[in-house]
């Protein structure tokens, strides 16, 4: 892929502008025009017994953070980016698995806390409440957040008629992508995968088209496709 060549951003905002401004820095042209959006859930935050608090996304850290003002417990996060928006909150003490949900499991079964609240999505991609409770530590989870469809412009949907490379940061994303693909013709579409996870949601696509995915689960390794 040449630099200048459009890339197709699918990932909610906030993150989107934060990805458009590194895919800008490689010097292609970022198409922020997201598959997904966030939307807050109001659910009651309740920290009785909770000796620490597990996050799995920047978007869970986000929506907990308006709920609640508690900042003092220990908290672990399933990689960088959600360490810092976890530092950015105000959290105080923060460990970082730095890999996927099954890393941040043995982070914290590593330590053993007594019980652990997980703030996430309603639609979680792992089950990191079942994995700790299944190891004998006690936890919960409360739904913080919620990720909706939402339609592309036509203008991007233009794009898929001539190569185009498009992120993928979830699975959702990914099942929302191969229902556009199932409807319009695809010319020569390069997905760009966090995981296999993601790439998943993907069905077979036609030559030329084609799916890889991030060697580990971060946004780093992802853009890295973008040059290889």
């Amino acid at each position: 892929m040449g630099q200048g060549a459009p890339v197709w951003i699918t990932r909610a905002r906030p993150g989107a502008e934060a990805t458009a401004a590194k895919v800008a820095a490689l010097g292609f042209l970022p198409i922020v025009d997201p598959l997904l959006e966030i939307a807050p859930i109001a659910a009651p935050i309740e920290l009785s017994g909770v000796t620490a608090l597990a996050f799995t996304s920047v978007n869970g850290v986000r929506a907990f953070s308006a709920l609640s003002e508690a900042r003092d417990l220990p908290v672990f996060t399933v990689g960088r980016a959600t360490a810092a928006a976890a530092g950015e909150a105000g959290f105080g003490r923060v460990a970082d698995a730095n890999g996927d949900v099954t890393d941040l499991a043995n982070l914290i079964l590593a330590t053993r806390p007594a019980c652990v609240l997980w703030a996430g999505a309603r639609e979680p991609a792992g089950d990191l409440v079942g994995v700790l409770n299944g190891a004998g530590v006690a936890a919960r989870g409360v739904a913080v957040y919620e990720t909706v469809a939402r339609a592309p412009s036509e203008a991007t949907l233009a794009l898929l008629a001539q190569p185009l490379t498009v992120l993928l940061h979830s699975p959702r994303a990914a099942r929302q992508l191969a229902d556009i693909a199932s409807r319009r013709p695809v010319r020569a579409l390069r997905a760009l995968c966090l995981s296999p996870a993601v790439a998943a949601g993907l069905p077979p696509l036609e030559s030329p088209s084609s799916v890889a995915c991030a060697p580990r689960p971060d946004e780093t390794a992802l853009l890295a496709l973008l040059t290889a």
